[in-house]
């Protein structure tokens, strides 16, 4: 049991490093743009810790992550109330949205903050959100089902 737990977290400290290390080369060492926001880095704990998990599949990532940002963006740049009841509203919002459309993904709770407090732009759906998320889940697949032999996605 506890050489499991050690192998578990150890894969997934190395496959978290790999993946946020691409993201974060992309950030500062291109010109491409942004790869990289925090919620991200919660991702890689169901990502790579519990891929079994129906929160870390790849639709719950990839959409979970766009809904709650659209929803951040929306109350961003729509809803004209004050920041710190806009926050937790759109956030209620983001997080009924995934539960309505089942593509729930914890980490992805946190974008409306994240798009309301950095004032983001539309350009921020596609870049970090949609592509972030797909580079994400391109690490994902190879390293748990290539790497690893898991059934990933289930």
């Amino acid at each position: 049991m506890i050489k499991d737990n050690i192998k578990k977290s150890a894969i997934a400290a190395i496959f978290s490093t790999i993946t946020i290390g691409v993201l974060t080369l992309l950030t500062y060492k291109t010109d491409y743009g942004i790869f990289l926001i925090a919620s991200f880095g919660s991702s890689m704990v169901l990502l790579y810790g519990y891929p079994e998990s129906p929160f870390a599949q790849p639709k719950n990532i990839f959409f979970g992550h766009l809904v709650a940002s659209v929803i951040g963006l929306f109350f961003l740049n729509f809803v004209p109330l004050p920041i710190y009841i806009l926050l937790p509203i759109a956030v209620g919002f983001g997080v009924g949205a995934m539960i309505l459309f089942n593509v729930t993904h914890p980490p992805a709770g946190g974008n409306p903050i994240i798009v309301i407090m950095g004032s983001v732009s539309l350009d921020y759906i596609i870049n970090p959100i949609i592509i972030g998320s797909i580079i994400i889940l391109v690490f994902g697949v190879v390293l748990n089902r290539l790497i690893l032999k898991k059934k990933y996605p289930l």
